[in-house]
């Protein structure tokens, strides 16, 4: 009697040990806290540099900046994006001209020079690791992230980025959704598109991601104008506050520190 009780009891804690490191797993990806929330911000505009770094500066926050290399607010502030990145600023790679595929619908925008659909895989990849020799020569780094400009993957059916992924610690992609460590693709991170949303929204999404404990990845192009696709300046500026004020709880970080994180604990590490 008493050897199945102690047989019972020793069962007990073995599966309360088991739930209860079930349970700090994902807070330990997480660096001990209860979701991952990275900002990035695409396409190299000067509102990047005007508003949103100085936003996230005032808060001592850290966001992925994702630059085009023939964008102009690269070329003409160049010494921006260095001290940007000096301040702990991912300089993401969002390709060297930011090709689509012109064959989509609703790609009208696509010109002949920049339509994805007329490239070759091996031209893409060039173009793409060409833009990581300039992103290494503003920020002397080779561990970062990768961006699919408009969220295309394939070039007449084959992913490019299968011949890139030693060249990148992930990708971000466009389809929006909340995953846990174990869920996330690291060749084509969940993110959530922001266009006109206000506070209110952006913050809901933070508070699911910690109930949650998963990644949310927010997608921003024009912050408080810049660009057609646009978040307001003061919605994003009560997304920050929320965030700082919250920092004990949530995991604040660019993408490639977050997905190194991602990486090994996939890998188990």
């Amino acid at each position: 009697m008493r050897l199945t009780t102690h047989l019972a009891l020793a069962t007990t804690l073995l599966l309360g040990h088991r739930t209860a490191t079930a349970q700090t797993s994902p807070a330990a990806v997480w660096n001990n806290k209860q979701c991952a929330v990275v900002l990035t911000y695409d396409d190299a505009v000067d509102v990047d540099l005007d508003n949103a770094v100085p936003a996230l500066d005032s808060l001592h926050l850290r966001g992925t900046f994702y630059l085009i290399g023939s964008a102009p607010a690269l070329s003409k502030r160049l010494p921006e994006w260095r001290k940007a990145a000096q301040r702990g600023h991912e300089l993401g790679n969002h390709a060297l001209i930011h090709p689509c595929d012109g064959s989509l619908p609703g790609r009208s925008f696509v010109t002949p020079d920049n339509d994805l659909s007329k490239y070759t895989v091996s031209r893409a990849v060039s173009e793409i690791r060409a833009m990581n020799t300039l992103l290494n020569a503003i920020d002397g780094k080779t561990a970062r992230t990768f961006a699919y400009p408009c969220g295309d993957r394939q070039i007449g059916g084959v992913r490019f980025y299968d011949q890139l992924k030693t060249d990148f610690v992930a990708a971000r992609g466009v389809t929006s959704g909340l995953q846990t460590a174990a869920q996330v693709q690291l060749d084509n991170v969940d993110s959530y598109m922001i266009n006109g949303q206000n506070g209110k929204y952006l913050i809901d999404l933070v508070k699911q991601a910690q109930q949650s404990h998963t990644l949310l990845v927010f997608l921003f192009h024009g912050v408080g104008g810049g660009h057609s696709l646009n978040v307001d300046l003061g919605a994003h500026r009560q997304l920050l506050r929320y965030l700082k004020a919250h920092e004990k709880d949530i995991y604040i970080a660019p993408m490639v520190e977050v997905a190194q994180k991602i990486r090994a604990a996939q890998q188990g590490k």
